[in-house]
């Protein structure tokens, strides 16, 4: 039986979760929730760069992607800074849609999956 291995945890979730070489990193929101939607994204899409750094990944190896818009008439923004984020050619299955937000200062949260 393979070994799971959850990091950040607390009574309700973990931050990312390790399984099979696979890493699954929980939602992702920005810190400063002062920003608009394209702030917001950089700084969680920075995020995403950092948790799958130090896993032992990144985003050459994007699997899943979750995404959570505030107002989906922001996704041609958020699309814009997603797409150049991307690798070439490295656009991993994604789902993308509109959601009330738990602070409803969040107008972005991402969710990825991701392997080694």
């Amino acid at each position: 039986m393979s070994k799971i291995t959850r990091h950040d945890s607390n009574a309700v979730l973990s931050g990312a979760v390790e399984y099979h070489g696979f890493v699954f990193l929980a939602g992702m929101t920005a810190d400063d929730l002062g920003q608009d939607v394209v702030g917001q994204t950089k700084q969680v899409l920075a995020k995403i760069d950092a948790a799958l750094e130090g896993h032992g990944t990144d985003k050459t190896r994007l699997l899943q992607a979750q995404v959570w818009l505030k107002d989906i008439r922001d996704r041609d923004a958020m699309n814009k800074l997603w797409s150049a984020w991307l690798p070439e050619g490295g656009a991993p299955v994604r789902a993308c849609v509109q959601a009330n937000m738990a602070d409803p200062r969040h107008l972005v949260e991402i969710m990825i999956t991701a392997c080694r």
